[in-house]
């Protein structure tokens, strides 16, 4: 049955910690998962956002097809002896069947999602050479994550860029989807007829998928020819009238010759890609003919590492039981930097009495008394000016406290 995600991001902070501390049992890590997933079965299989989709797909499979064994089968079966007809139709059935399993194991399965890091990495351990001399400038004193950095992939120098949402550098060939909202590892695409991301796990299933909906489609559309010009013979009559005798098989000739296109045409496509070694999103974007592709490593090894290769684990357990520890993580608010959440883990293990009494205790010391309509500030960090940060916006929220003292005090002033 389908378990949807539980809400993060419009939780407080009583809410996420009376979850956090309940005696129910252990979450597991597809409910509490930040992307716009669909799990069904447990976390068994992962579906896209838009995993409605496959209905529209499926009855565009399914309803030429039923009408093709309903109406133009029975007529192929009658007209070719000794089992000729029962093994076309036969045929189709098998090809259908191959075609729906190949199209859930591109919707039902993980592309190639790389987990989120809880963390940014740290800035001391990122190479800052690629960042321009202008962006570097325009940076405060404290540390940065470089949004770039350069990786070597044979023998070519790749810049990979940084994943504000994920928190880690992608991989090569690895982008941010914004349906999913998920890093997919080679990502090709998001497809709206599979409702899935089309990346590094599943690549191989959708070429099959595609590849095969056009021998179904070739398949169909010649039965439908030959079950015309049979009722052509027999009756001595023109291509008109056939038709209007057998009209489903005209019906299923058109639908099949425009639909032959549009797979047609993908499978060729892809066949292009897979021979040079391209995704759609590097083919569109980066467009390889005009510049060196790292990736091509010839046509023989290229379809070679597509078809021939070894189906890579995922990377995340989507079953496995998390830690109260971990759902904090997952469920709470992401912090800018890593020093922001030592603070705020700092901050929570002091009491609100005892943080009532420091925040008055610093508010003595570094209140500031402004005229006219200005409030007064507590200068929490001495280290700062009197200009609250967002640290101070974001701390002062967890614990449901104003920054500022709203109290406005009436000065006299003496002529």
């Amino acid at each position: 049955m389908y378990s949807p995600p539980l809400p993060r991001h419009h939780l407080s902070h009583s809410n996420r910690r009376q979850l956090v501390d309940s005696d129910g049992p252990p979450l597991r890590l597809y409910q509490v998962w930040k992307g716009r997933n669909k799990f069904l079965f447990g976390g068994r299989f992962i579906f896209g956002p838009d995993v409605r989709s496959l209905f529209l797909t499926l009855s565009l499979i399914l309803a030429p097809l039923s009408l093709f064994w309903a109406f133009v089968a029975r007529g192929l079966i009658n007209a070719f002896s000794h089992g000729g007809g029962l093994i076309i139709v036969i045929f189709s059935v098998i090809l259908t069947a191959h075609i729906i399993v190949l199209l859930f194991l591109t919707s039902g399965r993980d592309p190639g999602i790389i987990p989120r890091n809880p963390h940014p990495p740290d800035p001391d351990d990122c190479d800052t050479s690629s960042l321009s001399t202008d962006w570097l400038g325009s940076q405060s004193s404290a540390p940065v994550i470089p949004p770039t950095k350069n990786v070597m992939v044979n023998g070519i120098v790749v810049k990979v860029k940084y994943c504000q949402t994920c928190m880690l550098y992608r991989p090569p060939r690895c982008s941010h989807c914004s349906i999913c909202n998920n890093c997919v590892e080679r990502f090709d695409h998001h497809c709206p007829w599979v409702g899935q991301c089309i990346g590094k796990r599943n690549y191989r299933y959708f070429f099959m998928f595609v590849s095969s909906l056009t021998v179904l489609c070739l398949y169909v559309l010649t039965c439908c020819l030959i079950n015309v010009k049979r009722i052509m013979d027999e009756d001595n009559c023109n291509i008109w009238k056939a038709i209007q005798i057998s009209p489903v098989s005209g019906i299923l000739i058109m639908y099949t010759f425009v639909v032959c296109w549009f797979v047609g045409g993908l499978t060729a496509f892809h066949l292009y890609l897979i021979s040079t070694n391209q995704t759609t999103y590097e083919n569109f974007r980066y467009q390889y003919d005009r510049k060196m592709n790292p990736y091509n490593l010839g046509c023989a090894r290229n379809f070679k590492e597509v078809f021939c290769s070894t189906i890579a684990h995922p990377r995340s357990n989507y079953r496995a039981r998390v830690t109260s520890s971990y759902v904090e993580k997952k469920i709470s608010p992401e912090m800018p930097n890593r020093s922001l959440d030592m603070e705020m883990e700092r901050r929570q293990a002091v009491d609100a009495d005892e943080f009532e009494d420091i925040r008055n205790q610093v508010g003595s010391f570094g209140g500031l008394e402004r005229c006219g309509t200005q409030p007064r500030c507590d200068d929490w960090d001495q280290t700062s000016n009197s200009e609250t940060t967002p640290d101070k916006y974001m701390l002062s929220f967890e614990f449901g406290t104003e920054p500022c003292i709203k109290d406005r005090e009436t000065v006299s002033i003496d002529p």
